[in-house]
């Protein structure tokens, strides 16, 4: 291959690896098409009602089906033969586990200690344990579960599962019989005990705190919590709309570091509720203005940070002890349109940009300066934005952009799938035009490399955020998730093929510093064989 910038080796971790994906093609957001910026210059965003026209801020959710990761292993869920294979890295050596009927989730628990798969087609939970003496994983537990579910989370410490109808999730037309989507299995992963219980209508998240304690799913208009440290985990429902006839829609919900406090943001509603989860109750309704977007904890768990789009406004709380508090407001910019806000990993900068409307700006917060004119400065782009995204180190920006033309942008990037490289010490840009749609995209813990696939072409772009360079990467067929594996300077492509393909790419060989390694597995049943 071709000449590529050096870059220092990475050592990888499982709590800082991150990946990224999009859902549907590259024009696939009907709430944004063809909206456009609804002012001009000498207008300001309305401070009333919200603008039902530009709809929610898009956050992209994790593809389903991507493989799951240990220190040392890859498992890859293969649902048309009902079986996980684990992948042995470095050496490759592969092996393969019957499981039940589709396993359409495949997680590992932060320890390691187990692999879990939801198998959609058998309703049931296998429970893989992938440290055996003989080195060899095996299926520990078979757990029955509710039928017509959809969706599997675990919980941080791998002792519990919630398997779930996701409303968010579009029904492929396999449920039959009598069908519920208000009812939910709770698994003891290390029992096998199944608590089958009711929430509210139609859930379509399901979050826990940080000690595992509690899960929490999340309805329109209603919270079901779940004491997951009781003898029998125990239910405990809290109404969160007023309004019970047509509730709004419950969008996000973000629990403090101490797990104490559920902040909830409910799409067009001039409040944030605001649960105890020690009592279990609505305690009080945190006030915005007209129209909040987006609501995020800061990286250090001090701030719970609303951005109101309609109003553009910034409201402050504080994760300690919020109730009765008042907020700190900032204004935006009034010739800015913006909706949704993401942090450095530092909590002392942020961006703020919309997804719902096609503006090509975006706008940098440093929160270390008192003055707002100083503190917020509106920047350009080549195109409008579909995602954007902090690199770990937060020294860099990477922004995905729509192909539609928008405010401002470059002719010359329109109806192109393109991503930008920003360094966000000095700004310097560099717009990317991919050969096809981004579909993925994983950062390294270091966040000096990330890897982009694209939708339908056999190919991988490395980024080194640092230098704002690039280079492309040939695979033997088309992608369908990239990942980086903890500890390891592995990245892995999932690949298109009958029977399974993975390529492990190392951008630096650690022994002798050579060009990079790449090794491709093809057939994770049948006549595996590595292929260089």
């Amino acid at each position: 291959m071709g000449m590529r910038p050096l870059i220092p080796l990475i050592a990888l971790s499982a709590a800082a690896c991150a990946d990224y994906a999009y859902t549907g093609g590259s024009n696939d957001y009907a709430s944004e098409a063809d909206t456009g910026y609804f002012g001009d210059e000498d207008s300001s965003p309305p401070t009333s009602e919200p603008n039902e026209d530009l709809g929610s801020e898009t956050e992209n959710d994790f593809l389903r089906l991507v493989p799951a990761t240990t220190d040392k292993y890859v498992f890859v869920a293969n649902p048309a033969r009902n079986t996980v294979t684990r992948v042995s890295v470095p050496s490759l050596d592969v092996i393969t586990v019957d499981v039940g009927v589709n396993p359409e989730v495949v997680v590992t628990t932060d320890d390691y200690s187990r692999a879990v798969t939801f198998n959609k087609g058998s309703d049931d939970v296998s429970v893989i344990n992938t440290n055996n003496d003989d080195g060899k994983p095996e299926v520990d537990l078979e757990i029955p579960v509710l039928a017509n579910l959809n969706h599997m989370v675990v919980s941080p410490d791998g002792f519990w599962a919630v398997v779930y109808h996701d409303s968010d999730i579009e029904d492929d037309g396999s449920s039959s019989g009598t069908i519920s989507y208000n009812e939910i299995s709770v698994v003891n992963l290390e029992t096998g005990d199944h608590h089958p219980m009711v929430v509210g209508r139609n859930p379509h998240q399901v979050k826990f705190t940080d000690d595992s304690s509690l899960a929490i799913v999340v309805s329109d208009d209603r919270l079901a919590l779940i004491d997951l440290f009781s003898e029998v985990p125990t239910r405990s429902i809290v109404e969160i709309a007023d309004d019970l006839l047509d509730p709004p829609r419950a969008e996000e919900v973000a629990i403090t570091p101490d797990g104490a406090y559920a902040f909830i943001r409910q799409y067009g509603q001039p409040e944030i509720v605001l649960v105890d989860l020690a009592i279990n109750e609505w305690v009080d309704s945190l006030p915005v203005q007209s129209n909040p977007t987006d609501l995020d904890i800061t990286p250090d768990g001090s701030q719970a940070v609303i951005v109101d789009r309609d109003a553009q406004k910034i409201f402050i709380y504080p994760t300690l002890n919020p109730e009765g508090s008042s907020a700190e407001i900032i204004e935006l910019p009034e010739t800015e349109l913006l909706g949704s806000v993401t942090f450095a990993p530092d909590s002392q900068k942020a961006v703020l940009f919309t997804t719902a409307a096609n503006i090509s700006h975006y706008t940098t917060w440093d929160l270390t300066e008192a003055d707002p004119d100083k503190a917020l400065k509106t920047r350009p782009l080549v195109a409008p934005i579909r995602d954007v995204a902090i690199t770990p180190t937060g020294n860099s920006l990477l922004v995905i952009h729509k192909t539609e033309s928008g405010v401002d942008s470059d002719p010359g990037y329109e109806n192109k799938n393109t991503i930008s490289l920003i360094d966000l010490h000095d700004f310097l840009d560099n717009p990317l035009i991919l050969p096809a749609a981004p579909t993925t995209f994983a950062n390294s813990n270091s966040g000096e490399v990330g890897y982009v696939i694209m939708e339908d072409h056999p190919q991988m772009t490395v980024l080194a955020y640092d230098q704002l360079l690039h280079w492309d990467i040939d695979l033997k067929s088309k992608p369908v998730h990239v990942g980086v594996l903890p500890d390891t300077n592995y990245a892995y492509i999932n690949q298109e093929h009958d029977l399974g393909r993975l390529t492990f790419f190392d951008p630096v060989n650690p022994l002798s510093g050579t060009d990079d390694v790449i090794q491709t597995i093809t057939g994770f049943e049948l006549n595996s064989a590595i292929e260089h």
